[in-house]
């Protein structure tokens, strides 16, 4: 199960991984060094630096807002497809109910 990390350990992971890119032959074993020293995988501190460089517009890519309100449609219109079938059934249901009076 994924580890959720507070937004402060994030910034400062990624302060810290700015700044040991210049200093480390590639971004990988950048990555790995601060890993290490904070005990982060790698791939989870390059994911989040690639975000962060498409939130930024660096990188093309999803943005993190555009992926956050995605995700919140998607679960809003799940909920209204399960909303429009019980109006459905019940309309079903009340239409086919015995005993009611008839108009006429």
């Amino acid at each position: 199960m994924a580890r959720k990390y507070d937004p402060e350990f994030r910034e400062r992971a990624l302060r810290m991984l700015a700044e040991a890119i210049p200093e480390q032959t590639s971004l990988h074993a950048a990555t790995k060094h601060v890993g290490g020293l904070l005990g982060v995988s790698p791939d989870t501190l390059r994911i989040w630096f690639r975000q962060t460089q498409i939130d930024t517009g660096v990188r093309p890519g999803i943005t993190t807002d555009v992926a956050e309100e995605n995700k919140r449609l998607r679960r809003e219109n799940a909920e209204l497809r399960i909303a429009n079938e019980v109006l459905k059934a019940a309309s079903i249901f009340f239409a086919k109910e015995p005993g009611q009076p008839r108009t006429k």
